[in-house]
């Protein structure tokens, strides 16, 4: 039974004054005796001084029976003390404790209650405007809010202030107004305004519902009249048990998400978001949550009738008998004729209905009858509903000739869009919706700032209800709840057939524009986006769809009671206005996804709400069968065109190189290419535009963060530094390669600046690595062969020269053996890095390293000095390069004899001596100096002379190359 306890904070009758001056003198003394005892808290000498504790919302005195000192006299009263007075029930819901608590807050509302649950507390408060404004509506506004001190939270916002209500805070006051309207009398249409504050928060429970229940506890207590209370309850099911009020933590768990209200034999309002759920099971869970939701209604008539407030006497907005039978008279006859003729369409239809209200005022007009004419829109109205569902309940026909159970004509299509991610395009009747799909990073999911629930959301169905749909002018601004609650229903419906995070770990927005609508462009936009998800290859399970129910029923005008009602699947707009309820359900073959329930009426039994289910799951296979025809399975990008996705996996070091000093490099891609990047723990999304952008930011993303380098592969560089012997490149992530001056072209080149400079971009090849760790690059293997230069024949006395260098090698690079072993690097197999094409793909480091240009020219300037190894690297593999060292292992051939004559040293620039023609070269020959020493002549540009392996030549040095090999030149006869 709830517990009530009313309290009074007026004084006890005593003298005040005596009893106080006997405490402050206790006080006084004992600070004296012990002076530690001024900086204790106050509630730690409370017993000492004969203090009550804060009980029933006040400090208070202990009796005499509790008094350690009984002989000080009672207090008196003291004139202008302020008196405070509240009122508290607990009761317990499904292992909750709750209280509602009224009295000490927001006294001036016409009623404000404070809800509490564990430590979370929600304040609600009402108040009723007092002008006598003449509308035919209620004017009710549901305001519902979250602030972040409720959690110990600064708002993480420039001004530190809390903005515009955000999508929850909009969908709670819905889920507050939908069950409370249909309660309050009809005619009664003064302002009413509900504000639904979250004091506290420790996250364990959803505020949600304890505003609603406090809600209905201030308009039971305030002076609005009001058809109430009503109780609210949240069902969750785990492992097939139902959960009363279950936590988030087990809500994250469980399959189903039910908020339900009522009032003591009727049922408000629902709403379920599911995964897949039987109607049986649903029905189930609607018959256990009736019960438990009437656990709210008691405690609430408890505290009204100790805290409330007796009803005020309000104007209602009452039309007279004999002003509606007049009006009846004028429009019945016609308004039946345009119902019963089934050929109108939406707007046709409108256009009639509005040329006999015209017809009507014209004639009230002439006999100068007032008060008809104030009131005429709605008697019209209210004369359009009698005769629709009079019609319907009698004789079984709807307003457009369809059966009851008859769903209307469908249209759907697919890939209408085919430049977005995923589109399509559903009809239903002369409700149409356009759907698009555009997927994105993890990065791009929606933050969210709830008191509850998850930190992001990473699925977003966005509804937009545009004027023009129903051949309006109206202004758009700012988030419409309207829109938010239709969107969030159909995001619901579908986020049950979405894959696991784990598997597809994208962000996904829905885009539901409505093209034209009469009737559930919810459900429109749930099988609309549904078909757009398969269109944009998302691997859902299953396709998802809706329709909307509802009913119209006749009462029995003395007792209230519904006595016969007839059950309409997919209704239309004017269906809706007219009927009691619309009832949205939206799922899959298997089971339901999404319901929403509004209703009219003050509650409608549970019995014709559970009867509705099966009409709705007859619907809803039918309006599958249709989108299955179309599109039945996620498709296949294969339009280069088409937008791309990937996800790449590095190390955290390489990311961070992609990332950039605070993100620069990030952002540059972004804005060089139009790609958007989204890093993560080991990964990095790509969102591009279509391939060709998928593409160019692959390469830059290779450029920085490098990939294992093989040899014959083609990777994308930028000169960094001009030599004479060549430039110096930066690619691959900031390695650095050497591009020789006799790997530029396929022609001589004369002087390296002619060919490149410094910042160039260039398409360069791996062709090897030199025995000083650098890696050799090539542009001229990159570049079409000249047909001069491929049909240039080798005499056949000539040892078997590299087809592809036709432009001088090093000596100190290759040997005998290695020529003779050699192949056209066109010939070799050439592994290229593959293009990542959705599918995680992994980067390693770069395979070796490279050294600076720096310490190549200071190398390249003391090779002169140095004696010239005999040693000659192994021939080079098309493998991937090793890693582990910086230089290539080097066989000694043979060791190095020096002759007397000739040595490193003794060369020098001018020396002329005889060498021998030791081997023969496209472009030159490679002279046998002596003393093991290796050098090269360079054939001139009128092609070579007859030389034959063995001739001596007299020769002078004139050069050395970068590698500190002798470049000489013929002496002439004198």
């Amino acid at each position: 039974m709830p517990v009530s306890t009313p309290v009074s904070l007026s004084p006890s009758p005593p003298s005040f004054c005596t009893r106080s001056a006997v405490v402050y003198e206790h006080i006084v003394m004992a600070s004296i005796m012990n002076p530690l005892l001024s900086y204790l808290p106050l509630h730690l000498t409370w017993k000492r001084f004969n203090f009550r504790t804060i009980c029933s919302g006040r400090l208070g005195f202990l009796s005499d029976s509790e008094s350690f000192s009984s002989d000080v006299p009672l207090p008196a009263a003291i004139p202008g003390t302020k008196v405070l007075e509240t009122f508290r029930e607990e009761f317990e819901v499904g292992s909750k404790l709750i209280s509602f608590e009224t009295g000490k807050v927001a006294r001036f509302a016409s009623g404000a209650v404070v809800m509490a649950m564990e430590e979370t507390k929600v304040l609600s408060t009402v108040a009723s405007a007092k002008g006598d404004t003449v509308r035919d509506f209620l004017p009710l506004t549901v305001d519902y809010q979250e602030k972040q001190y409720a959690q110990g939270v600064i708002p993480n916002t420039f001004m530190r202030r809390e903005g515009a209500p955000r999508e929850r805070e909009l969908l709670c006051g819905r889920l507050i107004d939908r069950p409370v309207r249909p309660l309050f009398p009809a005619g009664f249409y003064h302002e009413v305004q509900v504000m639904a504050s979250v004091l506290s928060s420790d996250g364990k429970q959803d505020p949600d519902v304890m505003a609603a229940n406090a809600t209905s506890a201030a308009l039971m207590l305030s002076d609005i009249p009001w058809g109430g209370p009503i109780g609210v309850i949240r069902v969750g099911r785990i492992c097939g048990q139902f959960i009363i009020n279950p936590s988030m933590d087990e809500l994250s768990l469980s399959d189903l998400n039910l908020v339900y209200a009522c009032t003591k034999d009727k049922t408000l309002m629902i709403d379920v978001q599911a995964r897949e759920i039987s109607e049986k099971d649903l029905e189930d869970g609607l018959r256990l949550a009736h019960p438990e939701a009437v656990k709210y209604l008691e405690p609430q008539i408890h505290l009204a009738a100790k805290a409330g407030k007796q009803k005020r006497e309000y104007k209602l907005s009452m039309m007279s008998e004999s002003t509606m039978e007049k009006i009846r008279n004028l429009a019945e006859a016609p308004i039946e004729a345009v119902f019963t003729d089934s050929s109108y369409g939406k707007f046709q239809r409108g256009e009639a209905l509005d040329k006999i209200t015209q017809d009507v005022k014209r004639a009230l007009e002439d006999e100068c009858d007032e008060e008809s004419l104030k009131v005429l829109p709605k008697a019209v109205d209210t004369v359009r509903k009698n005769v629709v569902r009079r019609r319907i309940i009698k004789e079984g026909i709807r307003v457009d000739g369809r059966r009851l159970d008859e769903v209307r004509p469908l249209y759907c299509e697919a890939g209408n869009l085919p430049a977005l991610h995923g589109s399509s395009l559903f009809s239903r009747g002369e409700t149409q919706v356009l759907c698009t799909v555009t997927l994105g990073a993890p990065g791009d999911a929606q933050r969210l700032e709830s008191l509850v629930g998850p930190a992001t959301k990473r699925f977003m169905l966005h509804y937009s209800f545009p004027p023009f749909s129903i051949n309006e002018v109206a202004k758009r601004v700012g988030l419409n709840r309207r829109e938010v609650g239709h969107g969030t229903l159909a995001e619901k419906a579908l986020l049950a057939v979405l894959p696991p995070e784990d598997d597809f770990p994208y962000a996904v927005r829905i885009n539901s524009e409505v093209m034209a609508s009469d009737g559930s462009t919810s459900m429109a936009s749930v099988c609309g986006g549904s078909m757009a998800l398969m269109d944009a290859g998302i691997p859902v399970r299953e396709h998802a769809a809706g329709v909307s129910v509802g009913l119209v029923s006749e009462v029995d005008p003395e007792t209230g009671e519904i006595k016969d009602y007839r059950i309409l699947t997919d209704i239309l707009g004017l269906e809706d206005h007219l009927g009691d309820m619309d009832f949205k359900i939206a799922g899959t073959r298997k089971g339901i996804t999404a319901i929403q329930l509004d209703i009219k009426p003050a509650g409608i039994p549970l019995d014709i709400i559970c009867e509705c289910l099966e009409p709705a799951l007859k619907g809803r296979l039918q309006i599958l069968d249709f989108m299955e025809h179309e599109i039945s399975a996620p498709r296949t990008q294969d339009d280069r065109n088409s937008p791309r996705l990937a996800t790449l996996k590095y190390s955290n070091d390489a990311i961070r190189r992609l990332i950039g000093p605070l993100g620069a490099l990030k952002r540059k891609i972004e804005g060089e290419t139009g790609a958007r990047l989204s890093v993560g723990d080991g990964t990095v999304t790509i969102v591009a535009k279509n391939q060709t952008v998928m593409e160019k930011v692959q390469e830059k993303i290779d450029f920085i963060i490098g990939c294992e380098i093989e040899v014959g592969g083609v990777y994308k560089g930028i000169v960094t530094s001009v030599k004479e012997y060549g430039a110096f490149v930066e690619f691959n992530g900031g390695q650095q390669g050497l591009l020789h001056i006799s790997e530029l072209s396929h022609e001589p080149v004369s002087r390296v600046s002619d060919v490149v400079s410094v910042g160039q971009q260039l398409s360069l090849m791996c062709i090897g690595q030199d025995v000083r760790g650098n890696i050799k690059l090539s542009l001229k293997a990159t570049l079409p062969r000249p047909a001069m230069v491929a049909d240039k024949s080798v005499p056949e006395s000539a040892a078997p020269v590299e087809a592809a260098s036709p432009v001088w090698a090093s000596i100190g690079e290759e040997s005998d053996d290695q020529v003779k072993g050699s192949v056209s690097l066109e010939d070799q197999s050439m592994t290229k890095f593959p293009v990542n094409d959705g599918k995680p793909s992994t980067s390693t480091t770069p395979s070796f390293l490279i050294r600076s240009a720096v310490e190549c020219d200071d190398e390249a300037k003391s090779a002169g000095s140095h004696e010239i190894s005999g040693h000659v690297p192994e021939p080079f593999s098309t493998k991937k390069l090793n890693h582990k060292s910086k230089t290539l292992q080097l066989k000694p051939e043979k060791e190095a004899i020096v002759e007397a004559g000739i040595s490193v040293k003794t060369l020098r620039l001018g020396t002329k001596l005889t060498a021998k023609v030791y081997q023969i070269r496209a472009r030159g020959l490679v002279l046998d100096l002596g003393g093991g020493i290796k050098g090269m002549f360079r054939f001139e540009d009128k092609g070579k002379k007859d030389f034959e392996v063995g001739d001596e030549l007299m020769v002078e040095c004139f050069s050395f190359s970068s590698k500190g090999v002798p470049v000489m030149s013929l002496v002439k006869d004198e």
